[in-house]
């Protein structure tokens, strides 16, 4: 079984993810984060790349994607939390995507490009 990630490497690790718009998940022990592209074919784009890296490290997402959108959680399954791995993916996907607009306010709903097209026509 992965291990959780001791507090003294969450305290280490997570605020450098934070300040890229990893966020944790309110009542769950996972972060979050929520890239938005210029077009599905990006968002795709990203996805194959992020899959590939996730299969490097045997550890993989649950994740949303909606036309540009790709909305990411990181999670280890196996010890109910965060572990090395989460930290591992995070830095691996954060490298993926430099020009993508980060959704920092995930409270919020996020409309994608389609959604937006349709309230406007």
């Amino acid at each position: 079984m992965t291990p959780l990630l001791p507090e003294a490497d969450r305290k280490i690790h997570l605020p450098p993810l934070a300040e890229t718009g990893w966020a944790a998940v309110p009542g769950k022990d996972a972060i979050r984060k929520v890239w938005k592209f210029r077009s599905f074919s990006q968002a795709w784009g990203f996805m194959s790349r992020a899959a590939l890296a996730a299969e490097k490290l045997n550890h993989h997402p649950e994740w949303r994607n909606v036309y540009n959108l790709v909305d990411v959680t990181l999670t280890t399954h196996d010890c109910t939390g965060i572990s090395q791995l989460d930290i591992d993916l995070a830095t691996a996907m954060d490298k993926l995507a430099p020009e993508a607009q980060i959704e920092r306010n995930h409270g919020e709903p996020i409309s994608c490009l389609c959604e937006l097209r349709a309230s406007k026509a």
